[in-house]
């Protein structure tokens, strides 16, 4: 019996659709599949296996190194692994031990630039069965669970800022190897500063073209390739999705960009604001309604269009919550120590939790009423690089949190960066605080997985605040 047969990991329909996959690898006669799992950073992490074995893996699960799921933005372990209990209390971790991937048959797809190659997502399970709680793709799917019991769906829209540089040097010297290694040394594809404008767009087309192919071959629903404010900047937006896809669908979109603009000479960062000159950070917009599961409605439709009525008192309560726990959720939308740069007053990007009637200066912009089916609110805070399923998540519970207590979002803010409201945190360290003093968000995604993921981020800044950095030696090395 396989593993999953063994533990029930799929009812009969996730089996004929594992089924179906083995027959479309054999029918399309591919000749690897790449199993893969999105880490705690949202990163795919994973085997290739040739063909055969790959059907097998289907039923049988593949053996992962489970210090993958304990590693910081380094690649280093955050815990000591070889001590009883791994350094966490849990022996399942302990010695370096293997966690199994399972795949998902519903992500399975055919990589357009990667000759005879499938991918597949998986999921992690211990070898007893048991789920892997730090697996942040089940965060998220608890998450959707807990939506769907108050009788909604989750909506999303991607719109997501990104730059591409050109690489001047593929050739990596040994000396720029290392534990991270050396980035590539890149050039522009333009000097910025001309927003939306064609003239730029057509400088940038020969590398947007290499990705819209393989991207709505993918079954992304791309909508729209746009040139951003600054240098080498671009951004993709993408069409709504709900449930699982929009978080799978983003996890996919970042692979797929890297490796394929990789692959002509070109670097593709969701770094939110890169160390070169003239730089703009980057950001990433999630646009987010509920569906009533009643009656297929748009749940934050409201019938007017003045903020006392462009939304419905669900969407109202929602918005409450998104707010409410705006420095809780905040080292989900931006878990990274340079994304925190990002926030600065009359920069179009939110520098305190406040919301407005499609005002691109508040963190939650309101976009819609009159009825209109495609009502949303866009939440401006996170990052490019955040996790996906980590981000979602936390603005799911923030809502639930706000529909349930009937929160009250204030009044719509004319002036955002004046406005009187809690500030968001200006650091990766205060976004930690905040986490750990927000007991509903901390409840809902579980004391376990708050401390886990603290301690991946704690050991982030520990290295950062052990480096020297090129402004400490410039302002003090000659002065003192």
């Amino acid at each position: 019996m396989s593993f999953v047969e063994r533990h029930g990991l799929r009812d009969q329909a996730g089996q004929a659709a594992a089924a179906q996959v083995a027959e479309r690898i054999r029918a399309e006669g591919l000749e690897v599949v790449r199993v893969v799992f999105a880490d705690q950073h949202g990163l795919l992490r994973g085997k290739t296996l040739v063909a055969a074995e790959a059907i097998g893996a289907l039923q049988a699960g593949v053996g992962l190194v489970g210090t993958n799921l304990l590693k910081d933005s380094s690649d280093r372990t955050a815990w000591p692994v070889f001590t009883p209990g791994a350094g966490m209390g849990s022996p399942e971790f302990e010695g370096a031990s293997d966690v199994v991937i399972v795949p998902d048959p519903l992500t399975f797809r055919v990589l357009p630039w990667s000759p005879r190659s499938g991918w597949i997502q998986c999921d992690a399970w211990f070898t007893d069965g048991r789920p892997v709680p730090f697996d942040t793709r089940r965060v998220y799917r608890d998450a959707l669970a807990r939506l769907a019991q108050a009788g909604y769906d989750y909506k999303v829209g991607l719109e997501v800022e990104f730059h591409v540089y050109r690489i001047d040097d593929a050739r990596i010297a040994p000396e720029r190897s290392g534990w991270p290694g050396e980035p590539p040394q890149v050039s522009l594809l333009n000097t910025g500063y001309r927003l939306l404008a064609e003239q730029r767009y057509d400088q940038l087309e020969p590398v947007v073209e290499l990705l819209r192919g393989p991207l709505l071959e993918l079954g992304l629903p791309l909508r729209s390739m746009e040139v951003e404010l600054g240098p080498s900047q671009i951004e993709f937006v993408f069409g709504a999705m709900t449930g699982m896809d929009p978080a799978d669908a983003m996890v996919l979109f970042r692979s797929a960009t890297k490796q394929v603009l990789r692959r002509h000479g070109y670097h593709a960062t969701f770094m939110c604001r890169p160390r070169l000159p003239n730089v703009m950070s980057s950001g990433w917009h999630l646009h987010q309604s509920l569906v009533s599961r009643t009656d297929g409605g748009n749940a934050f439709a409201g019938a007017g269009r003045t903020p006392d009525d462009c939304l419905t008192p669900t969407g109202r309560h929602f918005l409450g919550g998104l707010l409410a726990h705006a420095r809780g959720a905040s080292v989900f939308a931006t878990p990274t120590i340079n994304g925190y740069r990002r926030f600065r007053a009359n920069s179009l990007a939110p520098d305190r939790a406040t919301w407005g009637c499609d005002n691109r200066g508040a963190m939650v912009r309101v976009i819609g009423g009159g009825g209109d089916a495609g009502t949303r609110l866009e939440n401006r805070a996170g990052e490019p690089a955040a996790n996906p399923y980590l981000f979602m998540a936390a603005q799911v519970h923030a809502g639930l949190d706000g529909i349930a207590r009937r929160l009250d979002p204030g009044p719509s803010a004319d002036t955002p960066y004046e406005a009187n409201a809690p500030l968001l945190p200006r650091s990766l360290e205060e976004a930690l605080a905040a986490l750990r003093e927000d007991r509903v968000m901390v409840e809902a995604f579980g004391q376990p997985v708050v401390d886990w993921y603290t301690r991946i981020k704690r050991a982030e800044i520990a290295r950062f605040e052990a480096e020297v950095t090129d402004w400490e030696h410039r302002e003090y090395f000659e002065m003192f």
